[in-house]
């Protein structure tokens, strides 16, 4: 016999909704219990309304469920959540506000004072403000989030970087995959044979994240990292795979070697026993022409980040080149872990029974 907490899935017909039933397929503490969408696929069966873009079988008692209304009534007290930013301002806290643990993917509440944006391995001591949210306090429910896409990769390697060395200036240019778009996402006639230099609020959003994720906890809010970024975010004809050109500037001095070591020794969650946690959540490819989209995004099942071509800056102080799996790691995966981290910390047994299946 085995427990599982019951999970919903706000979104459900989305690629990151997509996502996340291909990666809760055997998931061992989570099974999907609840489906929804948008008013035309509510009481559809999820196979009718879902067109399904994953290159594995859509299961069969996925295909099966009903997808039901966006409305907490009848909803797990787990909910894992894919909407607009624009649909999520309005779902989400009615969500947390009826006692749900709502781990949203959306960029809706990234930003807010009182709710996390986490990545367990860099900040895990930020779940702290869920208890300063009103609804934490009246139902039990509140939000976490989970950063952009382009934003989760620079900060897994930053991280031990910043740890050890301090952080002055960060420059950071992109090479975002299509999927990060959604389906049908650009057009084909748009991204075939060409670079898109411009994603709406693409580098807002990184260069803020990026600040509040490496910031403190003080008090009852975060400080953010004081340090200087700035972004550039290109869309290029990549399906998956996320690949970022990164110079930085430290506040200490760092050779090559220190560099290297400091990614090889950070394993933050090493003993926790995490399902979805990647062993070795930055990999350094030794190859001059690494990484590759192609070659790289699978690390550790889509969440471990690699790093490759470090070299000396002209400009700043070194330089590398990054790539994460903007479907995996950037966003589904991405929730997935965050829940496993509240589950290991107890944060989910206030809002969820677990069910068991033989």
């Amino acid at each position: 016999m085995q427990n599982k907490y019951p999970i919903g899935i706000l979104g459900a017909t989305g690629m990151v909704g997509q996502r996340y039933i291909q990666l809760l397929a055997d998931h061992p503490w989570f099974e999907i219990a609840w489906l929804a969408a948008s008013d035309r696929s509510s009481g559809k069966t999820y196979g009718e309304a879902a067109k399904w873009r994953l290159d594995t079988p859509l299961p069969d008692r996925i295909a099966k469920m009903p997808v039901s209304p966006a409305d907490p009534a009848g909803a797990p007290r787990i909910i894992f959540a894919s909407v607009d930013a624009a649909f999520a301002r309005e779902l989400e806290p009615r969500f947390a506000e009826a006692g749900c643990a709502v781990l949203s993917n959306s960029s809706a509440f990234r930003m807010a004072p009182n709710v996390p944006l986490v990545i367990p391995e860099v900040n895990a001591d930020h779940l702290y403000l869920i208890e300063e949210q009103e609804s934490r306090k009246q139902s039990g429910g509140y939000m976490v989030t989970n950063p952009n896409c382009s934003t989760i990769g620079l900060v897994i390697a930053l991280k031990p970087l910043e740890e050890r060395f301090g952080i002055e200036h960060i420059f950071v240019t992109t090479m975002q995959a299509v999927s990060g778009a959604g389906y049908p996402g650009v057009a084909s006639m748009d991204i075939l044979d060409n670079v898109v230099p411009f994603i709406g609020g693409e580098e807002e959003k990184m260069e803020a994240e990026t600040l509040k994720l490496l910031g403190k906890m003080d008090a009852h809010s975060v400080s953010p990292l004081q340090a200087g970024i700035t972004a550039h975010c290109n869309r290029v004809p990549v399906i998956d795979g996320h690949t970022e050109c990164v110079s930085i500037k430290f506040k200490k001095p760092a050779t090559r070697e220190q560099i290297l070591a400091a990614w090889d020794g950070f394993k933050p969650l090493a003993g926790m026993d995490l399902p979805f946690a990647p062993g070795q959540p930055v990999q350094f490819a030794e190859q001059p022409d690494r990484p590759q989209p192609r070659l790289d995004r699978n690390r550790e099942r889509g969440m471990a980040v690699t790093v490759g071509r470090l070299r000396p800056c002209n400009l700043l102080d070194w330089k590398f080149v990054l790539l994460s799996h903007n479907t995996v790691r950037g966003a589904a995966g991405a929730t997935i872990l965050n829940a496993e981290l509240l589950a290991s910390l107890g944060k989910l047994e206030s809002v969820a029974e677990t069910v068991t299946r033989a």
